[in-house]
């Protein structure tokens, strides 16, 4: 019944989607282009018969990287398609995969789109990265026995009281999913409160561990410090949202008084707002150099906006002291990972619920700091800076938690197998 509502709500709002997609629009075109492609049609855009791996904007793309990867390898015949639902995420998949995968956008939630994609794609696995439950999309790949896996799964406590409310029907939807795939033993268990079945529900760990710095993206970013800043100090803000840029950059100002020739690289998590960021550093009185002018910062820069995509992990690298944002206001951070990859000293706000798990592992084991405030990021800073030990301290520990924790690849790759390898090819 709930599901039936939903649809035919679903049908209904779709008018004011269309606005919001025209609004979005204005800051980022992608918005505006391939509206068909969200309403099922893609034929000649994806190869039938294959994986269908769902990753819904850049941070789960970026977790689906090595497993993309992995089942390359290890199923060179089965064709891939990797869909997302923002143009973020689009760049993202196409940036990383280029033409060895299909991409498209993954329908909206309703009947005749997803059977219309499921018409064209033909899928014989999918695999949904986190936690997108899709009524419609469960339902229908039950009818038409197509197994469909949770990867990566995570369900908060905030998530789970909501589901709650839903009760019965939530319980049939996920008892509906071939295998949930949870990152810790926590968000299993809740899964199971909500309805999943014991055998349905593993315990992986979480892929974002199964991240490593190649040789190649460690060259490049030696030879970037060596261009930019060889005999500079660098912090990098990265994955910031509107209210932490101010922060940040009157932290930096403060920041240089004690020490004059502090590099800052400032990475807004949105690409529509590069642009905003840029103009509040001039206000600043900031003389901000863009990444995509590809100059070379001169002995005068003092910050350096990132405004490239798909280069973080490669600026991290850079960096001597990361701030990872979406902390210091309520977004729920973003992936301490990445720059721990790079055995640097990583900085947090509180608001770190959507990477409540590792944050807390890490915390532990003195890979990261986290702060209340500005006078906090600042008095960090101030010691981190000067004590290249304390550095090494907590960036060396970052990086042993990361290596501790790997091992969810290949568990999801056993989980895969008997659904891949029990279908002739």
């Amino acid at each position: 019944m709930l599901t039936a509502v939903y649809t035919l709500l679903l049908y209904l709002i779709q008018p004011l989607i269309w606005i919001r997609l025209w609004h979005r629009g204005k800051k980022l075109p992608g918005y505006r282009l391939r509206w068909k492609e969200r309403y099922g049609y893609c034929k000649g855009k994806v190869v039938p018969g294959g994986i269908v791996l769902h990753s819904v904007s850049v941070g789960e793309t970026l977790a689906a990287i090595p497993l993309v990867r992995a089942l390359q390898y290890q199923y060179p015949d089965i064709p891939i398609t990797v869909t997302t639902m923002t143009p973020t995420g689009s760049e993202r998949a196409q940036s990383a995969f280029g033409k060895n995968v299909s991409h498209v956008y993954l329908p909206y939630d309703l009947p005749s789109a997803i059977n219309r994609f499921l018409d064209t794609a033909a899928p014989r696995l999918m695999i949904i990265m986190e936690t997108e439950l899709w009524p419609n999309i469960i339902h229908i790949l039950h009818r038409r026995h197509i197994p469909l896996i949770i990867a990566n799964a995570r369900l908060s406590e905030r998530s789970a009281k909501r589901y709650q409310r839903i009760g019965n029907e939530l319980a049939e939807l996920l008892q509906k999913i071939s295998c949930i795939a949870a990152q810790n033993s926590e968000d299993a268990e809740r899964f199971k409160a909500l309805g999943a079945k014991p055998e349905q529900v593993a315990v992986t760990g979480s892929l974002k561990f199964d991240i490593s710095v190649t040789p190649e993206l460690a060259a490049r970013a030696v030879a970037l410090r060596r261009q930019w800043a060889p005999h500079r100090p660098v912090w990098i803000a990265a994955s910031t949202h509107e209210g932490e840029e101010r922060i940040i950059l009157e932290t930096h100002r403060q920041l240089l008084e004690q020490f004059p020739t502090l590099l800052l690289i400032l990475v807004p998590r949105h690409p529509e707002r590069f642009q905003s960021v840029k103009e509040l550093a001039e206000k600043l009185a900031f003389e901000p150099l863009m990444r995509s002018n590809n100059q070379v910062p001169s002995a005068t820069t003092q910050v350096l906006i990132g405004d490239t995509m798909g280069e973080l992990m490669l600026l991290y690298g850079i960096a001597d002291i990361a701030f990872v944002g979406g902390s210091l206001v309520e977004r729920g951070g973003h992936n301490p990972l990445e720059p721990s990859a790079h055995a640097i000293p990583v900085i947090m706000g509180p608001h770190i619920w959507n990477f409540k798990d590792i944050c807390g592992r890490l915390e532990q084991a003195q890979g990261l700091i986290t702060v209340a405030d500005q006078a906090a990021l600042y008095h960090e800073m101030v010691q981190l800076l000067t004590d290249s030990d304390l550095r090494k301290y907590y960036g060396l520990h970052a990086v042993d938690v990361l290596h501790q924790n790997q091992g969810a690849l290949q568990q999801l790759l056993h989980i895969v197998e008997p659904y891949l390898n029990a279908q002739s090819h």
